[in-house]
Parts: C-alpha cells; sequence; structure tokens
C-alpha cells in the first residue's frame, strides 16, 4: 500500500501530530511510505520525530509551486494561504501516485474536490484535540477514514455526523510519543511561579488583540511571578488574521519594545519550544483563551484561567468546553485576583482536569502510532 504524509503548512507545530505515525509504517512491510514537504524545515523535523532508521526507509519529496507563484506568494503570504493550493494544484502526479494520503488538516481535501484525485484515499488526524467549531465542520464529512484521540472528540463528531461508525477510529494522540510528559523544562533562572500565556490567533475568540498588551503588563508588573509568552505559533506568521468562519479580520501589531530584554519574561513568537511542548511542561499557571494546548497541559492537572473579553456565552457552548477547566475572566481587571487564587489553591480544578484529560485521549498500553498505522492499512 502506497501510502503518503504530506506537510503542507507555513509553521511547524502539525508535523508531530502524524510524523510518529510514519515510523510505526516503516516497520511494516505492507506499507511503502512517502513523505511530501512545502519546506526543508518540514522535512527535517520529520526526520528528527522519525529517527534514522525509518527516515532512511521512507521516501521523502520536496513539494514546489513554479516562479509566477512563488511571486503572488510573497505578495499575499501575510494575508492568505496561498502557497499550501499552488502546492497541491502543482504537484498532482506525486499525489495520484498514492493509495492513501494522511493528513494533519482539511485543505488536502481539494485535491479531491477542486483537482479531481477522486481515487485517493484520504486520512484525517486532527493536529490537536480542542473545542473550537472550527475543528468540527462538514467538510470532515470528506475523509474516508478520521483518527481521533480519544471518546470526547469521538462523540461530538458521531451526533453531528461529520464521522460514521464506520469510517472513523479512536487511536489516542500520536504527538505525546515525541514528547516526554515527565519532563519539567526550567524556563527562568529563579523559583518564582511561571505563569504562561498562550494566546490563540482567531480574530474573534483570541485574547490577544484587545487584551494581550494589559495582559502581559499586569502580569510583569506583579514581581512575584515570571511570564512566558507563548502564543499559537501561527499569530506571528501573519501580519493579517482572517476566520472565514466567524466572518471577522484583525491586524497583528509589533511586540512592544519594552517588553525586550525584560527580568522575569520570556516573549516566543514561534521558536521550536513553542511546539514541542516546553511551555506546556514547564509553566505552573495557564492563561489562554481557545488553544487546544489546554488539553496538553492538563496531561499535568494544574491553574488554568481564561479570558473572555468579548462576554462570549460560553457555558453551554461545546465549542468552550475547555473553560470549564479552571476559572474564566470576562474583567480585566479581575485578572489579578484569579492569578492570586490559582497561586493559593493550585488544586481547585485538579478532578475536573483529570476527567477531561481522560474522555479526550486514550491511552491505551498499545502505542497511538502503531494503532493508527493498523487502522491507515485496514484501507487496502
Amino acid at each position: 500500500m502506497k501510502i503518503g504524509f504530506l506537510y503542507n503548512h507555513d509553521a511547524l507545530h502539525q508535523v508531530s501530530h502524524t510524523a510518529p505515525v510514519i515510523a510505526a509504517l516503516a516497520r511494516d512491510r505492507r506499507a511503502e511510505v512517502t513523505v511530501l514537504t512545502s519546506s526543508d524545515a518540514q522535512a527535517t523535523r520529520v526526520r528528527e520525530l522519525i529517527g534514522g532508521q525509518a527516515a532512511a526507509t521512507v521516501r521523502f519529496v520536496a513539494l514546489d509551486i513554479g516562479p509566477l507563484s512563488r511571486l503572488l506568494d510573497a505578495g499575499l503570504r501575510w494575508i492568505a494561504p496561498f502557497r499550501r493550493v499552488a502546492v497541491l494544484r502543482e504537484n498532482l502526479p506525486e499525489f495520484a501516485r498514492l493509495d492513501a494520503l494522511v493528513v494533519p488538516e482539511t485543505t488536502s481535501l481539494m485535491l479531491r474536490d477542486r483537482f479531481g484525485l477522486t481515487d485517493l484515499k484520504y486520512v484525517w488526524i486532527p493536529h490537536g484535540a480542542g473545542d473550537r467549531s472550527v475543528g468540527f465542520r462538514s467538510v470532515m464529512k470528506g475523509f474516508d477514514l478520521v483518527l481521533l484521540s480519544g471518546t470526547k472528540v469521538r462523540d461530538r463528531m458521531l451526533a453531528m455526523g461529520l464521522v460514521k461508525p464506520d469510517n472513523h477510529a479512536i487511536v489516542g494522540y500520536p504527538k505525546f510519543e515525541t514528547v516526554d510528559l515527565t519532563r519539567r523544562p526550567r524556563l527562568f533562572g529563579d523559583d518564582r511561579p511561571t505563569i504562561l500565556y498562550n494566546p490563540h490567533f482567531d480574530p474573534l475568540l483570541s485574547s490577544w488583540y484587545p487584551w494581550g498588551e494589559a495582559v502581559v503588563d499586569a502580569i510583569v508588573a506583579r514581581g512575584d511571578v515570571n511570564l512566558a509568552v507563548a502564543p499559537h505559533v501561527m499569530l506571528f506568521q501573519r501580519r493579517i488574521h482572517a476566520s472565514v468562519e466567524h466572518r471577522r479580520l484583525h491586524w497583528r501589531r509589533d511586540l512592544p519594545p519594552r517588553w525586550q530584554r525584560r527580568p522575569g519574561l520570556i516573549v516566543d513568537p514561534g521558536s521550536p519550544r513553542s511546539i514541542d511542548m516546553s511551555y506546556t511542561l514547564g509553566a505552573d499557571i495557564y492563561i489562554g483563551d481557545a488553544s487546544s494546548q489546554i488539553y496538553e497541559w492538563i496531561a499535568r492537572p494544574r491553574p488554568a484561567i481564561f479570558l473572555n473579553p468579548r462576554s462570549i456565552g460560553w457555558r453551554d457552548d461545546p465549542s468552550f468546553a475547555h473553560w470549564h477547566l479552571g476559572e474564566v475572566v470576562d474583567d480585566l481587571a479581575d485578572l489579578g485576583p484569579a492569578i492570586d487564587r490559582a497561586l493559593v489553591d493550585p488544586y481547585r480544578f485538579d478532578a475536573v482536569q483529570r476527567d477531561a484529560f481522560a474522555r479526550t485521549f486514550d491511552r491505551s498500553a498499545r502505542p497511538a502510532a502503531e494503532r493508527a498505522a493498523e487502522a491507515i492499512l485496514s484501507l487496502a
């Protein structure tokens, strides 16, 4: 079975969600694996995650686009993912030779719906296990196989008719096989508690645009905690963020110069530590809004605070189920007291977080990558 793994994104955060499955398939004689990447950085990251022996077994293909597309992309990359679509359109022969294509996103369905590759089997492994409505759209009905992390996501997708009983499987979370969850990275040189501020880039849901600077300034001014600002890696990949779903547009401002070289403050706009769980494993208190990283955070239960600057009615909305895992702040003036409560009573939400983690991630004794590989091979 000829199986392709596609990495076609501006950043590297999606790679770890599917790369472990490559290593599992590389050990199976029934599979002939091709890794298709649209940047050298993606190929390097895949090789790092799967190891030298697996990398020597699989075929790597660098996907490129023509001069005109590169010219257009130079002007559009800060606004829209033009290059991603061009990569699909201009490399059809590579995709056509495959039996199945494994992806961590949904844009790749254009290969079938717009570019006519109807014989290819499409496999989706979501890059994250969060609650945002964008992760539960009708486009997902187009996949031949959907591999999910646990019952929480599965049950919601079944209820919405996005998957059928016979086209999905719960396999666990392959990304966890790339990380030592017992690791405690030391983010600062002192013993003060560390807060992680992890805003999303979504124009409607992100706290960064209305409150971001004020949040950082208020926490830094306390003087009794350290702060790591590590947004979703895509926040600083583009200047303009647009949401077709929410019909919103936001201009992302530059980081204020006053934050440079401030003691007790790290601002990371997208280093490797933003995608390898260094911050979620190393901090003591989480502050965020819509990122699925909250579910990686509760691998070890700790305080969480969610920012709601637009007064969204969230309590009965499954797209905000994660906001039940901590305090929700509707008024910026309440952030300080919420941090104080988290410092005094860090175990307040442990029980609900443990329950959410168990429903979100199936932690079978068998590795998630092996279970995913077996499910993909069943398509043959």
